[in-house]
């Protein structure tokens, strides 16, 4: 059995974090490498939904096994708002900042300020579905600190640190965040399924 899989996705800042994560234990190439150039399609209503809409539409066209991954910023003073939409939380044009802008507005004078990053990843093994989750919680600051990370990055802050995840080295990141933990359980399951 293979060490190399596609991850379906486009993002770099992604695919940059999972190849910091994978650390050697796995060949992790894009869809570019395998010839798609495209969008991938997230036209679902749950994490679950997109990470599996993504991971099919490469297998189905490439005949190969993959992965995909969706995550939402789930804020508890907002009824788990953006979540399954985060990225284009501020409309189609979006930005990361545009985004950050719109959910600190809404926080405005909001004394709670709890949180919690979820990503899901949907693998596609042998024809076989199967899904992994992470989750970390912690709160929204008030302003933006840090220039690593991307997407929400700089106004989350994981509880038992005091910095944002833009603060943060991008290996203590790559241990405690929410795509770790989602991808470390991938990587547990392929490890062991291979035996």
């Amino acid at each position: 059995m293979t060490n190399e899989f596609v991850f379906a996705t486009n993002n770099t800042n992604k695919l940059k974090e999972v190849w910091e994560i994978a650390s050697g234990k796995f060949k992790i190439i894009c869809p570019a490498d395998i010839g798609h150039e495209g969008e991938l399609p997230e036209e679902q209503t749950t994490l679950e939904g997109n990470a599996l809409q993504k991971a099919r539409f490469i297998s189905e066209k490439f005949g190969i096994n993959c992965f995909a991954d969706d995550t939402g910023l789930e804020v508890e003073a907002l009824n788990g708002e953006p979540g399954v939409y985060s990225a284009r939380y501020a409309g189609e044009g979006r930005s990361a900042k545009d985004n950050i802008n719109k959910l600190l507005l809404e926080l405005k004078d909001c004394p709670n300020r709890n949180a919690r990053f979820r990503t899901v990843v949907a693998l596609i093994l042998d024809d076989k579905e199967y899904f992994f989750e992470g989750i970390v919680e912690g709160k929204i600051t008030e302003t933006l600190r840090g220039e690593n990370g991307f997407g929400y990055d700089p106004v989350f802050v994981p509880n038992s640190f005091d910095e944002t995840f833009a603060e943060l080295p991008a290996e203590i990141k790559n241990k405690i965040s929410h795509r770790a933990m989602a991808m470390e359980k991938l990587f547990y399951f392929l490890r062991h399924h291979q035996e």
